[in-house]
C-alpha cells in the first residue's frame, strides 16, 4: 500500500474516507437491530449520527470543489473486508455478538485512525479536504476510546466463541 499510497488522489481519498464511515453506519445498524445492551446500542446511536454527519460534510465537500469520489483498490478493499465481518458478527447473538462488536469497532477505528494520520491526511492536496479529515480523525480518536471503554464494560466472551 505504500506504493500506491504515494499516487494517491483527492477523489480516491474522499471515496476511501466516505466508504469507510458508511461501513461504520451498517455494522451500528446491525448492532442497533442484534444488541439488546442499552450501552451497545448507545454506542452504535453515536456511530451512526457521527458517521452520517461527516459524511454528508463530505458529500457536500466534493460537491463544492466539483470532485467526484473514485472508487480504488483501498475501498474496494474495505468493502470485503467489512461483508465477511458483518457475516461473522451476524451469526452471533447476545453478549456474544455485543462484545464481538466492540472488539470490531476498536479494531476499525484503529486501522481508520492509521489510515488518516498517515496515508490520507498527508496525502490530500485540498486544504479543505485536509480539514475535513483532521476533524473526522478526532471524532474518530474519540470512537476507538468510546469503544475501549465498552469492550471493558462488557463481560468476558467464554467458550468456543472466544477469540
Amino acid at each position: 500500500m505504500a506504493q500506491q499510497a504515494a499516487k494517491i488522489t483527492d477523489p480516491q481519498i474522499a471515496h476511501i474516507a466516505y466508504t469507510a464511515g458508511q461501513i461504520d453506519i451498517q455494522a451500528a445498524e446491525l448492532a442497533l437491530k442484534q444488541s439488546q445492551n442499552k450501552e451497545v446500542k448507545a454506542f452504535a446511536n453515536d456511530m451512526v449520527r457521527d458517521h452520517k454527519a461527516v459524511n454528508e460534510k463530505a458529500l457536500a465537500l466534493v460537491k463544492k470543489l466539483n470532485v467526484k469520489p473514485e472508487d480504488n483498490d483501498t475501498s474496494r478493499q474495505l468493502l470485503q473486508q467489512a461483508e465477511a465481518k458483518r457475516k461473522e458478527l451476524s451469526a452471533l447473538k447476545g453478549a456474544a455478538f455485543d462484545k464481538a462488536y466492540a472488539q470490531n469497532e476498536v479494531a476499525y477505528h484503529q486501522q481508520v485512525n492509521g489510515a488518516l494520520q498517515n496515508t490520507l491526511i498527508p496525502n490530500a492536496s485540498n486544504s479543505e479536504l485536509k480539514d475535513l479529515l483532521s476533524t473526522g480523525l478526532k471524532i474518530f480518536q474519540g470512537h476507538q476510546q468510546h469503544a475501549e471503554h465498552l469492550v471493558q464494560s462488557l463481560p468476558a466472551r467464554t467458550g468456543a466463541l472466544a477469540q
